[in-house]
């Protein structure tokens, strides 16, 4: 074994197949590799990863979402690759070493959460919800008029991977698509037109549907507060896929209440889980599930999941630099 390999080490914490683990020798190279990953876990909606206590002076690549504090304990560390898009709590000063590399797996998700949010969309649309809710009490009893997505505009704030899928279902289904993102000059597949955050308040008179999957900063919390959701139109939607303090819940809870929104479907909520005494959850127009939009749901996304991580691992072995590359905060 020459020099660099003395120096590197990959420890693998993915829950791979024969064939998969075949695969990430190959990427690496000379660059040694333990797989420590259990592969029962495959298909199973939550991974563990752990580095093994014999690893942890010498891994200097991990591939897995690992507890923050165990990055300290890895004191070559100077590679993270999650399994998750979120990466806010690897981000915070002092969780890893200045200079390290931090890359998560955005582009693994955009299809789960996407249609997670169309199919909430579309539930409020039709009062499904309503429906599921009064099963339990045998309620024969028209909920009201439905309304289609058809003709439709969708404010689509956060156009990255997931936002931009959610735009083109909504495309499918005849619908207008505006888009928000911080440089609207960056075009985004099913965005009919893009804007800036700047310009949010002038677009959100014209939405019908309001979906969120922005990340969480201090740019980004209660950026749907008590005066933006007072200016929506008295038949919106709001869906959150994103991160819950994107809006301002009590804010929110008020106008279901008072029956200023048509509805909102929360897959996020501020805090999670959602307390037991939060209004939002005896709220009628309000659907909410426990953040299981993204996860392991759907078979592909474990599929991407593991091919951005083989991608990373030869740009690794190659020095080149690497995709999906987020930054640290402090």
């Amino acid at each position: 074994m020459g020099i660099w390999n003395d120096r590197k080490l990959i420890v693998n914490c993915l829950p791979l197949t024969e064939s998969e683990r075949a695969q990430f020798i190959r990427a690496a190279k000379d660059i040694p590799q333990k797989f420590v990953g259990d592969s029962t876990q495959r298909g199973s909606m939550s991974w563990t990863a752990a580095v093994p206590e014999e690893l942890k002076a010498k891994a200097t690549a991990v591939i897995g979402n690992i507890a923050p504090e165990e990055c300290a304990q890895c004191p070559k560390l100077e590679w993270l690759q999650t399994w998750s898009a979120g990466v806010d709590k690897y981000q915070r000063p002092g969780i890893l070493q200045p200079g390290s590399m931090l890359t998560n797996a955005t582009g693994a998700y955009g299809q789960s959460v996407s249609e997670h949010m169309f199919a909430m969309m579309w539930a409020i649309m039709k009062n499904l919800h309503i429906y599921a809710a009064s099963n339990p009490n045998a309620m024969w009893q028209d909920a009201g008029r439905a309304i289609s997505p058809n003709g439709k505009t969708a404010l689509v704030i956060g156009t990255g991977d997931i936002g931009s899928h959610f735009a083109r279902l909504c495309k499918n289904v005849g619908m207008t698509t505006i888009g928000i993102r911080r440089n609207p000059a960056v075009e985004a597949p099913g965005v009919d037109h893009m804007v800036g955050f700047d310009s949010l308040d002038d677009v959100l008179q014209y939405a019908d549907v309001i979906a969120m999957s922005v990340p969480s900063t201090p740019a980004t919390r209660h950026l749907l507060n008590a005066e933006r959701i007072a200016s929506l139109k008295p038949d919106s939607i709001i869906i959150n896929a994103g991160r819950g303090n994107a809006i301002n819940s009590q804010a929110l809870a008020d106008a279901l209440a008072e029956g200023r929104i048509r509805g909102a479907a929360l897959d996020v909520t501020e805090p999670e889980p959602l307390p037991a005494d939060s209004p939002l959850w005896r709220e009628p127009k309000c659907l909410i599930t426990p953040h299981v939009a993204g996860g392991n749901h759907l078979e592909i996304t474990e599929r991407r999941i593991i091919s951005i991580a083989l991608g990373n691992v030869r740009c690794y072995a190659n020095g080149q630099s690497l995709d999906n590359r987020m930054p640290l905060k402090g």
